[in-house]
């Protein structure tokens, strides 16, 4: 619905199918109920309300931390900094998803190189390469219809994520490849192992191995706390 979306808008295509659908009618009367902003929200063209209304699609779609096996627990705290207890009475503790937290890696990393200036699937098609070194868990088409998120198992001794992503971007030819958007097209910020990537859609896979991205050859990977980049060892 996204890539279809985006499509129509960019091509200057109607939009009418889209504009009917009953879900889009229904976010757009939640929209314009809202205080404040329901009045400039009726001011957007259809074209402007569907960007906005297929990009919430993508948000509330559920969403994976492939890199982190587990996050430590912390204690969960009222206003004035005493911990929480439970009805039951015992204390209450939460997961927090930040850097600091992470307890184990999972030996796993992915890269999303989007804005290709080819079809995906043409950039996937290398990792099936005899000579191609990493063990792909997923591939997938990624939300823009453009760009192609490998999630890939760790090599050990390849150094950290920040490193595999660089070594994978050079075994692929993908260091100087310019995106529609004039940038390196492999997004910088997933080098970060807590970041979280959206679950794709069924039709956007290209490859899945369902044991291997749940349980990795890599094996339970801890984190060097020398350093801000996680290394798998």
């Amino acid at each position: 619905m996204r890539q279809a979306v985006r499509q129509a808008v960019k091509n200057g295509q109607p939009l009418d199918d889209y504009t009917r659908n009953s879900d889009f009618q229904k976010w757009c009367y939640r929209q314009q109920s809202r205080p404040r902003v329901g009045m400039l929200f009726t001011q957007l063209t259809d074209a402007a309300k569907l960007l906005q209304w297929v990009d919430t699609l993508k948000d509330s779609l559920p969403d994976f931390v492939f890199a982190v096996r587990e996050f430590g627990i912390s204690p969960r705290l009222d206003k004035d900094g005493q911990q929480k207890v439970g009805a039951d009475g015992q204390p209450m503790f939460f997961r927090r998803r930040k850097q600091e937290n992470i307890l184990h890696l999972s030996g796993l990393f992915w890269s999303d190189y989007d804005h290709l200036p080819f079809p995906p699937q043409e950039l996937y098609a290398k990792t099936q390469q005899p000579s191609y070194p990493w063990k792909t868990r997923l591939a997938h088409v990624t939300s823009s219809g453009e760009g192609l998120r490998l999630v890939s198992e760790c090599i050990i001794g390849a150094g950290n994520i920040a490193d595999q992503i660089y070594l994978q971007a050079k075994e692929l030819s993908m260091l100087n490849v310019m995106g529609t958007t004039g940038k390196w097209v492999c997004d910088n910020s997933i080098i970060n192992a807590d970041k979280l990537s959206f679950c794709p859609r069924l039709q956007d896979i290209l490859y899945i191995d369902e044991d291997g991205l749940f349980h990795p050859s890599v094996g339970s990977a801890t984190l060097n706390s020398e350093t801000n980049n996680q290394h798998i060892q």
